[in-house]
């Protein structure tokens, strides 16, 4: 049943490789051995009939010579002999009423042949030599004269044995055609195969990746360079869609974690308003409180959670671009984390070159700025201490924010922008945030078409970083002094 139905796939699907390439290499090689079987037939006729009539030419030359020269009967007639034999034809010499001359050969009457020649003659159509195929017989006349008599001279050449020759070739021809057929039907056959083979095993492979079957693995041993390519290709597809099947299920988990946990929280605390609270305004107020900063945390994570999938969707990735001082957005966003230094103790320093400038969403670069500054307070060491930098560096502006913390393990680098990542650091993080922020700021990086990194050691804290094309940009009058006190500030 099973293979029933593939063959009936097969079918729908239209003919299999095998089968065309097969049929097309048996075709190819049935018309190469059938124009090689003409070819070779007609030029071996045509050549042996240019060298038979190329040898009567020869011998007619030679005999008209010594016609000409000879004065002795007995003697020509010897000559014309041995050359005839010399060239293995047949030669008549006659006059012009159709008398032989010599009785060279069994017939002795040339009359009918004589007139023919004599009227061509006589009307200057004749050349020198006149060539006649008929019968299997080739034939040269030329004119000439015996004793001041005018007199033809006329040689012939039989082509039965040729053409005998001829006909026992087209056989062994036709019987080598249909053997070099067959074996270009079993050739073809197997060639077919054994290009098809690889290309049915991928296809069988890229049908089980395509029902999520993500732990085959696709071979890179095949003998074409193309098949090789192809595999590798699939393969990385299938690495790179098992690696998004798991992206897919840790977000589905952390984020359903993520919701249950606030909604338990404000149905419980909602529950005690209602039955034990509610007539005491201070415990009201604080379980108030506490249903109030679980609703920012869910709309938060909502909000991250739509900014996710509109950049990696693509929608306004290309809206609000515009030239923008760099260097006053950092020192900006900066600004936003100093109650950290108020009530957590944190210390924030700032190195930020003056008068850089980029064209960019202003809202997307600041947002990439505050997820990546939020993320290293997070992780930040026990001095609760990180760096924030902006430098020029060639044609870019170099963003980077150094941290102290325990670092990220070498397995994780490559994935802490593509997942929904949390480090198993333990202390507490005075940013609140929901895990997505790395990822968001790989989007709008990526849509920028900034390059990006993290540099870390686990044990010496990490260096995130982010570089940004540099934007030609006079800066407005008075602000240099603004931007001269931006460099080395520190927040403390």
């Amino acid at each position: 049943m099973a293979e029933r139905a593939k063959t009936a796939t097969r079918e729908k699907a239209g003919k299999s490789l095998s089968l065309i390439l097969w049929f097309a290499f048996s075709i190819f090689a049935l018309l190469i051995v059938v124009v090689f079987v003409l070819v070779q037939n007609a030029l071996v006729v045509q050549q042996y009939r240019d060298s038979t009539r190329s040898m009567l030419q020869d011998a007619n030359e030679r005999m008209t010579a010594e016609i000409a020269a000879s004065q002795n009967s007995s003697r020509l007639e010897r000559e014309l002999i041995n050359i005839a034999n010399d060239y293995g034809i047949t030669v008549a010499l006659f006059y012009e009423d159709g008398e032989s001359v010599y009785d060279l050969t069994e017939q002795t009457d040339y009359s009918t042949l004589a007139a023919s020649l004599r009227e061509q003659r006589d009307a200057g159509k004749m050349s020198t030599f006149l060539i006649s195929e008929q019968e299997g017989i080739i034939a040269l006349a030329s004119a000439t004269a015996v004793g001041g008599q005018p007199a033809f001279l006329y040689l012939s050449a039989s082509m039965r044995s040729h053409l005998d020759l001829e006909t026992g070739l087209r056989w062994m021809s036709v019987i080598t055609a249909l053997v070099a057929v067959v074996l270009a039907f079993v050739v073809s056959g197997f060639v077919a195969a054994s290009i098809t083979k690889p290309v049915t095993e991928i296809t069988v492979r890229a049908q089980e990746l395509a029902r999520g079957n993500y732990d085959l693995r696709f071979r890179k041993d095949y003998f074409c360079a193309e098949l090789r390519e192809l595999s590798d290709a699939l393969e990385r597809a299938r690495s790179e869609i098992a690696k998004a099947d798991t992206m897919q299920k840790e977000l589905i988990a952390n984020v359903s974690h993520d919701f249950k946990t606030p909604l338990t929280m404000i149905k419980a605390y909602a529950s005690m308003i209602r039955e034990i609270s509610g007539d005491n305004k201070q415990k009201r107020d604080a379980h108030a409180k506490v249903i109030i900063d679980e609703c920012d945390r869910l709309t938060m994570l909502v909000s991250d959670l739509l900014d996710l999938s509109k950049l990696r969707a693509g929608v306004n990735g290309e809206e609000k671009r515009a030239v923008f001082n760099l260097s006053e957005e950092v020192c900006g966003v900066t600004e936003r984390f100093s109650y950290l230094t108020e009530t957590e103790g944190y210390t924030i320093e700032t190195d930020v070159e003056e008068g850089l400038y980029t064209e960019a969403n202003k809202e997307r670069i600041a947002q990439v700025f505050y997820n990546l500054i939020g993320n290293a307070i997070n992780y930040t060491g026990e001095d609760k201490r990180v760096r924030v930098k902006l430098y020029r560096k060639g044609n870019n502006a170099r963003f980077e924010v150094i941290d102290t913390g325990k670092g990220i393990p070498a397995d994780e680098v490559d994935t802490i922008w593509d997942r929904y990542y949390r480090s198993g650091a333990s202390h507490k993080r005075p940013v609140s945030g929901t895990g997505l922020g790395l990822s968001i700021v790989k989007n709008i990086l990526l849509q920028h078409d900034c390059p990006f990194g993290v540099i870390s050691e686990q044990g010496k804290g990490s260096c995130f970083w982010a570089e940004f094309p540099l934007a030609a940009e006079e800066a407005p009058d008075g602000d240099d002094d603004m931007r001269r006190g931006s460099r080395g500030k520190e927040v403390v």
